[in-house]
């Protein structure tokens, strides 16, 4: 049958449906994932279109995937947590969800009290188990939407499940009924989708989904989940590992419209951003992160990486506040006592600290040549140095401009005499034996002495 689609104007055919090939043995694609072996990347040179949504949002893990990976967090630190992820996401909802657990007496606390603060974003979601008791406890909590687990590939299915595909299957649209018979709109995550049949197993399992959502009067969503991060981005890449053939593959043969389509993807290797922002660019709607990145293995998608991509993707950060990822950086250091490794992009101690004497010249005369935004005014973090042995004096004269909040009439250059001394004085530390960056305490002890207590700080 051919309609005239109403996104591409042109005729297409819409009637095929695949059927599910409920095999006798697992399909483990063992010729790209050889347990012995780095996985293959094949290619079939089969292209499929961009199809970039009107509106395209973040939703959040932090307090079920993420909290999974470290110690949990306490009620109080939920609450801050999510006041913080509010305040990002600005008027406008862009962080538009979070899920939590609601297991035990402190999880209900935290979402109970989350509830309270009447906040419109991000939405409060869960994630329980597939029984009938959860579905009603979500229900009774006045939340709208839970996630669901579903496993799609053989290797959860044979291995883990102990099923046959149809078994699976069966037992899946059993739960999803139980959901809509409790009024609670599921969300599907269909895990490990990077490794299973997508054409014999996930594509008619979401058909099923679809049909009952319709007899349901319940939207469903669905969240394709990169569980081992193995999800590629490149054009013309084989399934199951193609990121632009899945969301296409979703949304082309299922019928799932892109505010009901979402992915999850973790960062293995090293392919968790780009994922996500080609899952945005090929039709999903929603990309689920965590702060910071906190999550199973390697993590999640980093939330604050996404926010950035976001602006980048769209020319705006749409009422976005990215000073407070600065904020919930400092908070996750010293409030949770989570150590950031110090090279980690937006957040990390030395993301815009240069320690190259000739990087330092090229920020002294203009911080554009060596910073790659102005993070001072976006993510409240001035570009800084450290002074080492290789800092020179260009390093230590933007060192002192920086840390004294030197303007313009009152900034030193690297000829001036104080420069001069102090670089003498950083030489001799080095030749000493010291390896070490010295300290902001350190340099200003020194800065005192050799200014004659002239130089204070102009805040």
């Amino acid at each position: 049958m051919l309609e005239l689609s109403p996104k591409t104007n042109l005729l297409e055919e819409n009637d095929y449906r695949y059927s599910l090939q409920d095999v006798p043995e697992p399909i483990l694609y063992r010729d790209v994932y050889n347990y012995d072996e780095v996985p293959k990347v094949a290619f079939n040179h089969r292209r499929v279109p961009m199809n970039m949504p009107e509106d395209i949002w973040i939703t959040d893990t932090t307090f079920r995937d993420g909290q999974q990976s470290v110690n949990p967090y306490t009620p109080d630190q939920i609450v801050d947590l999510y006041k913080l992820m509010a305040r990002l996401g600005g008027p406008y909802g862009l962080i538009r969800q979070t899920e939590f657990f609601i297991y035990s007496k402190k999880d209900r606390e935290a979402v109970e009290r989350c509830m309270d603060l009447g906040l419109r974003f991000p939405e409060i979601t869960t994630w329980i188990r597939a029984s009938k008791e959860d579905f009603r406890l979500v229900r009774d909590l006045g939340i709208r939407e839970t996630g669901i687990l579903v496993s799609c590939s053989d290797y959860h299915i044979f291995k883990k499940l102990k099923m046959t595909r149809r078994q699976a299957m069966e037992h899946y649209l059993a739960t999803v009924k139980d959901a809509f018979d409790a009024g609670v709109m599921p969300r599907c995550h269909l895990e490990d989708i990077t490794r299973a049949d997508f054409y014999g197993f996930v594509v008619p399992f979401v058909n099923e989904l679809m049909k009952l959502s319709q007899e349901a009067g319940i939207p469903v969503r669905i969240r394709a989940c990169d569980t081992m991060g193995y999800g590629v981005p490149y054009t013309e890449v084989a399934l199951p590992r193609s990121v632009p053939g899945i969301i296409y593959g979703l949304q082309h043969y299922s019928d799932v419209q892109s505010e009901y389509l979402e992915w999850h993807g973790h960062n293995d290797f090293y392919k968790a951003v780009a994922n996500a922002a080609t899952a945005w660019l090929y039709g999903a709607s929603g990309v689920n992160c965590s702060l910071l990145g906190i999550g199973e293995r390697t993590g999640n998608i980093p939330l604050e990486a996404m926010v950035f991509e976001y602006a980048s993707l769209r020319g705006s950060l749409d009422g976005m506040d990215p000073t407070v990822i600065t904020e919930i950086a400092d908070y996750f250091t010293n409030e949770i006592g989570y150590k950031l490794p110090p090279m980690t992009p937006f957040v990390g101690r030395n993301f815009n600290v240069t320690r190259a004497g000739i990087h330092a010249d090229g920020l002294l005369k203009d911080e554009e040549i060596y910073n790659i935004f102005n993070t001072e005014k976006l993510l409240d973090r001035p570009a800084t140095v450290a002074i080492s042995k290789n800092s020179g004096l260009a390093g230590i004269a933007y060192w002192i401009n920086q840390n004294y909040r030197l303007k313009a009439e009152n900034m030193v250059g690297k000829h001036d005499e104080l420069v001069q001394e102090l670089k003498l004085w950083v030489d001799a530390q080095y030749e000493g034996g010291r390896t070490a960056s010295l300290s902001t305490e350190e340099l200003e002890e020194k800065i005192e002495e050799l200014s004659r207590g002239k130089l204070r700080r102009h805040d």
